[in-house]
């Protein structure tokens, strides 16, 4: 019986509470009566009895549950609410209680077999405040606290008493209904029997054990709660904090889920380091461990992007206004694009992609049930020192829920999930990684290239599905990862090279396909842009001190502004294609997938517009963020028109100009038909255990009429996947290409 007979003993809430005597006894009725009526008696305007009704209508549903906000309680009667957040362990018991005696007389006559009334569980909700993790001192021990954080981790639901009944092995004797306190609390068996028989030796130490089938157990499970990413100071490890929840509110909420916590602060004994449970060294005495038993959850919504949980402010009327006079100013697109990291001199066309990031497009849960992405992705691969990094940085600080990491540092465990074992309780828990924390934000992810081929496919699902599936020691489930991805790359040879096209990228095209837009940015060498780029540059550092949100230039929006007014239009918009939009974005994807380009070398050769099903639904998605930034309900042809000229000068550019040539969609099919013949050969030329010259193998493909650089690309695809073994070092390698 797993989570009350478990090795160490357990202490939190109140030090030392002694059994109620006959006065307090008759205080704790006077509150139980007040409960009642409460419940009874609460109404809102033109007697809408909220709570009775509540409690009638869940109990009838078999929801044996009802939610008491905090402020109404203390509107009907301040002492009640100021009690429960004082001494939230003595008199949640007595509301409980309370409650069960009025669902009894509500639900009276109840059907035959459901004579039996059931227990209810009160849960509690706040619009105070929360306090930070950090904020959690010794005096609120025993106190309702309400903290907000992200739940990374989530145990099994297991079983914990609430009363037992023990027997002696010797006499036989049964001590029957012992209560057990909630929470991380155990229950001390008695070390010695102290029944007397006459005639009969003393019964020997430690006589009794648990009789199972006579307990009465609830369901419990145990969360950890990190603090939110904005709560850290900088350089610090983000702190943790372990959750008990019970009964109903177990299986409420999964790893990734931002959520509010109202509960009591409780304390637990720590257990000394490599102490097995059961064993008699339980650890230092004095020391305590804190943990919060909870009372209440309110968790993020289902909308991208919008949630209980975030550090943007409540939006008020002033505010709201603000805004709707924002989204009319017919140059906001050119202000937006402005504010999106102002100290980065140029690169326009790659902030108003951005800028089409932050805001999102529209999440659609289709008839079927499948869902299709609202999140645009990008990846920006070029040369180094082209402000890719700041740009990454500037994305996290400005959306609603940023996480920034790097590709050399990011396994695939750490940016999806991970499944490890509890060293306490020895069983699998699961833990969310990068991508699950960032539901409804956006994963900035430095160094893309440097990643490992294996980690960077782990994120496959992630991106297209927006769910990790997890099926690892005897845990199957799926999380959520419903955000954007912003990835910056260099090329294999540290500079763009114009002459390799193709071979620039160390990315498999099943990765690439699923980024909505793919800039090239190169570092071009020009006389007059170097002049003005150093300019810009030297201005910066001269006036860094009054480059803030109060001295904004003209035009462009504060950086609080700007993330504010993302939060709100992710919160409140959801625009679609009209009709005559969607008409036209499927006239133009047709003329597109028909068109032809010559080829650079071969005039005669055609090769297909690099255009498939998965960029028509990234325009789609441009279009309706650029509608969400005016808080426009429905995308119209203007739109359209400037997502297709965004996806002409990001992805349709590098493939055009033969840069991402090779990749899926981007080679005529003669191509892919000669490859296919070089590696079958191949492959019959390489025995397995056998060395074979480099110099003679290509030699004797040349003279059968192939291209040369065709054979290289095809030794090298077959290095990547393992089937080859070179001699030469990889950087030896890239130079043979």
């Amino acid at each position: 019986m797993e989570g009350f007979d478990y090795g160490s003993v357990f202490y939190s809430d109140n030090f030392g509470a002694e059994e109620p005597q006959d006065g307090k006894a008759q205080n704790f009725q006077v509150y139980k009566k007040k409960f009642k009526e409460f419940i009874r008696k609460f109404h809102e305007g033109k007697f809408n009895y909220k709570y009775r009704d509540t409690l009638k209508r869940n109990y009838n549903l078999k929801k044996y549950w009802i939610e008491i906000n905090l402020e109404d309680l203390a509107a009907y009667d301040e002492s009640l609410a100021e009690s429960i957040s004082k001494r939230p362990t003595e008199f949640l018991p007595i509301f409980e209680e309370a409650a069960r005696e009025v669902a009894d007389e509500i639900t009276t006559p109840r059907p035959v077999g459901e004579e039996k009334m059931e227990d209810i569980q009160i849960l509690l909700s706040s619009d105070e405040h929360c306090i930070p993790l950090r904020g959690m001192r010794p005096d609120t021990v025993s106190k309702l606290i309400k903290i907000a954080g992200i739940v990374i981790s989530a145990s099994g639901v297991r079983a914990k008493a609430t009363k037992i009944s023990i027997q002696c092995r010797s006499c036989r004797n049964v001590i029957p209904n012992i209560p057990i306190k909630p929470g991380l609390e155990g229950y001390p068996m008695p070390r010695q029997c102290t029944t007397e028989q006459a005639g009969r030796p003393k019964c020997p130490l430690d006589p009794f054990f648990i009789m199972p089938d006579k307990c009465q157990c609830v369901d419990f499970q145990t969360l950890k709660l990190q603090e939110l990413h904005d709560h850290v100071p900088q350089g610090e490890m983000p702190r943790h904090v372990q959750l008990y929840v019970d009964r109903y509110l177990c299986d409420r909420v999964v790893p990734g889920n931002r959520v509010l916590i109202l509960g009591i602060l409780c304390i637990k004994k720590v257990a000394k380091a490599g102490a097995r449970p059961g064993s008699k060294d339980k650890g230092l005495v004095g020391i305590r461990a804190s943990y919060v038993r909870v009372v209440g959850i309110a968790v993020d919504g289902e909308n991208s992007g919008s949630g209980i949980v975030t550090t943007q402010p409540a939006v008020s009327n002033e505010d709201e206004d603000m805004f709707k006079r924002l989204a009319a100013d017919p140059n906001l697109y050119e202000r937006i694009t402005k504010s999106v990291a102002p100290s980065i001199y140029g690169a326009t066309d790659m902030k108003k992609a951005v800028a089409c990031l932050l805001f999102g497009g529209s999440r659609k849960r289709m008839p079927d049930g499948l869902c299709r992405r609202g999140d645009i992705n990008v990846l920006m691969l070029g040369d180094p020192g082209t402000a890719k990094s700041q740009l990454l940085k500037f994305v996290e600080n400005v959306a609603p829920v940023g996480v920034y990491t790097s590709g050399k540092g990011s396994s695939a465990a750490g940016l999806t999930a991970s499944v490890m074992r509890d060293p306490a309780t020895r069983n699998f828990v699961m833990e969310g990684g990068a991508m699950v924390l960032a539901d409804g934000g956006v994963v900035c992810i430095d160094e893309f290239d440097k990643m490992r081929e294996d980690d960077r496919v782990a994120i496959h699902e992630a991106m297209e599905q927006q769910t990790i599936s997890i099926a690892k020691a005897g845990i199957t489930t799926t999380l959520n990862t419903r955000c954007s991805i912003l990835a910056a790359a260099n090329s294999i040879f540290g500079r763009w090279d114009d002459m390799k096209g193709e071979e620039n990228i160390d990315m498999m095209p099943t990765i690439l396909s699923r980024f909505d837009m793919i800039f090239i940015v190169k570092d071009e060498h020009e006389q007059d842009r170097d002049i003005t780029l150093a300019k810009h540059v030297l201005s910066l550092h001269a006036n860094a001190e009054y480059n803030n949100d109060e001295h904004a230039p003209e035009g462009e929006l504060s950086v609080s502004l700007l993330k504010k007014y993302i939060h709100y239009c992710r919160m409140t918009c959801g625009p679609r294609l009209t009709v005559e939009a969607a008409e036209k974005l499927k006239n133009r994807y047709v003329m597109m997938r028909s068109t032809t380009l010559q080829h650079e070398k071969d005039a005669d050769k055609r090769i297909s517009i690099p255009i498939t099903v998965r960029q028509l639904e990234a325009i789609i998605r441009i279009s309706e963020s650029l509608a969400k930034m005016r808080l426009l309900p429905f995308a119209n042809e203007t739109q359209v028109d400037e997502a297709l000229r965004l996806f002409q000068v990001s992805t349709m550019s590098a493939a055009t100009s033969g840069s991402l040539e090779g990749i899926e969609g981007f080679t005529s099919n003669e191509d892919i038909e000669m490859l296919t013949r070089i590696e079958k050969q191949l492959k019959r030329r390489f025995a397995i255990g056998t060395q074979v010259s480099e110099k003679n193998i290509v030699s004797d493909f040349v003279k059968q009429k192939y291209p040369e650089r065709a054979i290289y690309k095809v030794i090298y695809t077959m290095l990547r996947r393992g089937e080859l073994q070179h001699r030469l070092q990889r950087k030896m390698l890239y130079r043979l290409f």
